[in-house]
């Protein structure tokens, strides 16, 4: 079955720091970029980060850039996004999906997501 699985969600205060995961079961992990996605209550669902599957290369959106870090481990099938310096307006259910690569093109990730994970919530307190 497959399965994508994050965990590492919760309260924080702003400032504060937390690393979420996101546990790949199921397909051939290797095969495929891991993208990290969010979802504010009201707004639209956005890409923020995707690391590629060939060379591990990131891509960051600019609202997440030099604050986020998005790293994997293939030996655990598992995708990391380390958040730091979190702003409450990082609050949304956050959300891992695998794609075949990074498409990430003038500020924006496209593609077509074959698997997505359930979602965590990330609440960041003022």
């Amino acid at each position: 079955e497959v399965q994508l699985v994050e965990s590492g969600g919760g309260l924080v205060q702003a400032g504060g720091s937390l690393r979420l995961s996101c546990a790949a079961h199921g397909f051939t992990f290797d095969d495929y970029a891991i993208g990290w996605f969010r979802e504010a209550p009201g707004k639209e669902r956005e890409g923020i980060s995707c690391i590629s599957n060939n060379d591990g290369s990131p891509y960051y959106h600019d609202s997440v850039k030099g604050r986020f870090t998005i790293s994997r481990d293939n030996a655990k099938n598992t995708v990391y996004l380390q958040m730091n310096s979190l702003k409450p307006e990082d609050t949304a259910v956050y959300y891992c999906a695998a794609d075949r690569a990074c498409t990430f093109y003038a500020g924006t990730f496209y593609g077509f997501y074959d698997y997505w994970g359930q979602g965590t919530q990330v609440t960041v307190s003022s």
